[in-house]
């Protein structure tokens, strides 16, 4: 067939052409015997299934089962036709190719990836020949200067210049053969001929291959007639944003080598970043980090399942719109086996602002000495709060239940329960229960919700009457209050009231068993009363809405044997008060020791400590208490 390759040509260039380094610059693989292993490019999985095969020159993925060829690899992960692969690979191995009959296809037939990428390469290439010579340029390299990047930097990064005149390019790529539905599609001119990117400073964009296939544009002129700062190219056939990270195809080595990765804010901080020695760096272009940025990272990180975890370390900003952004990176935190760590700047300097200000060694020790994701989500949200008042500690609790109600390792996630609740200085049985009630399905949308319930709620809602819900006794804390008030309703002589004196109402979880305890002690023990006047005084003293509890506990058998008097083992009881005031004394030590951890006043501390040890003493004393 005229203009097909010849099949000799596809020979050499499958020879020529190593199947290791290919898929090495999508996918990092580690040696398997005589194969080689890593995370399957075409789906997303969390252990590794993808094997490459270098001797024979094959790939196959025992997940997806797609495989083939490097030729074959090169057409499905960059969706090109069986020519374009060959031609893509022939220039970068050196193979000149040749067609059937002599004739190669006509510049129309070759496949649009290739023609879009192409124009790409020659107006990076022009626009990086302007910055450094063109008068009117001389505001970008201020703008450069200012930030302590110079001319070889410039070049480094390829960074350009686009003119103010708005046809320069669109006139050189028609010059070089491109034609008007080219230009549209990738995203370098619009429907009315003029350039998109006029007096801006320019960096080039590229795909893990280091192909240009977008640029991003900075504002330079006050009289700029677009207003936005930053201006990237349109989703075009190879561009698409969500799928691309500026500066990865010169972090991924690093990437790869170091099992790290940074995420930074813009295009001067990826650089400033590399300049300082944080070869790892990459940054989104113009859209914020997502699933398909994690997917992307996730096969260079070898973010597999067991094994040592790899890194990933995000560098925001201090103010809100940092802390928000923080929180979604956490909502995607549990799609990577990767340890995610934080890197904010003491006053809120971005990498680029750092290194002006002290240096490549203080960008370095940005992230070196980044925070653990969930300890800086931690800590952010808890600033929110006044965690010396009862409210504060609820709403704070509120808050932080469904961040760590959607961690899926249990055994982290018990962990951070003791964490969490220490810092809130809540007890960790009812920190236990609210992540057991918190919602799940993302945490940034649950923190959310959070913040608009506090917000839409009327001032006077946190003096209103409790709606006294049925307690819930699947909960084995809430169980046991349960049990307490079946042996006081029950049999009043069964317990003396010098006994029941340890305990105080706010010991117990539920609304409802607390107004019936207030309503045993506001009545009073008196074994002379009969059963029936007792349970009418007890009905008398508590709200109407808890009356149908009352009637309950009044009815319902004891899980335990009685005594030849036809009362409850005292023993039982005891135990019950015992764990009901034991419970409430590990609580209000919990909150001492998470107040002692947060004030900075020392006479505080001091009257802290001493409150600390009087509730230590009382809890080691409890048993011989209760007698």
């Amino acid at each position: 067939m005229a203009g097909r390759i010849k099949s000799e040509d596809v020979e050499l260039v499958k020879e020529r052409s190593s199947i290791e380094d290919v898929v090495s610059e999508h996918v990092t693989l580690r040696r398997s015997g005589s194969n080689l292993v890593g995370l399957c490019p075409f789906h997303d999985e969390k252990t590794p299934s993808f094997s490459v095969n270098p001797t024979q020159g094959f790939y196959h993925c025992f997940g997806c089962q797609k495989g083939g060829d490097v030729i074959s690899f090169v057409q499905e992960v960059d969706h090109l036709s069986f020519a374009e692969a060959v031609e893509r690979l022939a220039g970068k191995v050196g193979v000149e190719l040749h067609y059937e009959d002599g004739v190669r296809p006509r510049e129309e037939s070759i496949g649009r990836r290739t023609r879009l990428l192409e124009a790409h390469r020659v107006a990076a290439e022009y626009y990086a020949s302007l910055l450094p010579s063109m008068p009117e340029a001389r505001t970008a390299r201020d703008y450069l200067r200012g930030r302590d990047f110079d001319g070889e930097i410039a070049e480094q990064f390829g960074l350009g210049y686009a003119p103010t005149d708005g046809h320069a390019l669109a006139n050189l790529l028609r010059d070089k053969g491109f034609n008007r539905d080219e230009l549209l599609a990738a995203g370098l001119v619009n429907r009315g001929g003029y350039d998109v990117f006029q007096g801006r400073l320019l960096w080039p964009i590229h795909d893990i291959t280091g192909d240009t296939v977008g640029f991003g544009a900075r504002r330079i002129f006050d009289n700029d007639p677009r207003p936005a700062k930053y201006l990237n190219t349109g989703e075009t056939a190879i561009y698409k944003k969500q799928r691309v990270l500026y500066g990865l195809d010169l972090a991924k080595k690093s990437i790869a080598d170091d099992r790290k990765a940074v995420i930074v804010e813009g295009y001067t901080d990826v650089m400033a970043a590399h300049l300082s020695g944080v070869t790892q760096a990459v940054a989104t272009c113009g859209t914020a980090f997502g699933v398909e940025h994690i997917k992307l990272l996730r096969r260079l990180l070898r973010d597999e399942r067991g094994g040592d975890p790899a890194k990933v370390v995000f560098t925001f900003d201090g103010d809100s719109a940092g802390q928000k952004a923080a929180l979604k990176a956490y909502d995607e935190d549990q799609r990577w086996a990767s340890q995610a760590y934080v890197a904010v700047a003491p006053d809120g300097q971005d990498p680029c602002e750092l290194r002006i200000a002290d240096g490549p060694e203080a960008v370095r020790k940005l992230v070196d000495e980044a925070t653990p994701m969930f300890e800086f989500v931690v800590r952010t949200t808890l600033e929110r709060f006044d965690l010396d008042s009862v409210g504060g500690r609820v709403a704070a609790t509120r808050a932080l239940a469904p961040i760590v109600a959607d961690i899926r390792d249990p055994l982290s996630r018990d962990e951070l329960i003791r964490e969490v609740s220490r810092h809130i200085g809540v007890h960790v049985d009812d920190f236990t229960q609210a992540v057991r009630r918190a919602p799940r399905g993302g945490i940034a949308e649950a923190a959310q919700k959070t913040r608009d319930r506090q917000a839409e709620a009327p001032p006077e809602a946190a003096a209103a009457a409790p709606a006294y819900q049925p307690p819930n006794l699947r909960d084995p804390i809430v169980r046991a209050d349960h049990m307490l008030l079946q042996c006081l309703v029950q049999f009043p002589g069964a317990m003396p009231t010098k006994q029941l004196e340890p305990v105080d109402p706010g010991d117990l979880t539920a609304p409802g068993h607390r107004a019936v305890f207030e309503a045993v002690r506001e009545v009073g023990i008196d074994p002379t009363r009969s059963q029936g006047a007792w349970v009418s005084a007890i009905n008398e003293a508590v709200p109407e809405a808890v009356r149908p509890l009352v009637a309950r506990l009044a009815v319902e058998s004891l899980p335990t044997k009685l005594d030849s008097q036809g009362r409850p083992d005292w023993h039982y009881i005891r135990s019950l008060v015992i764990g009901i005031r034991g419970r409430a004394l590990r609580r209000r030590i919990d909150e001492l020791m998470s107040a002692r951890l947060r004030t900075e006043d020392p006479e505080q501390g001091r009257a802290i400590s001493a409150e600390l040890m009087s509730q230590q003493r009382a809890l080691a004393n409890l048993s011989a208490s209760v007698e």
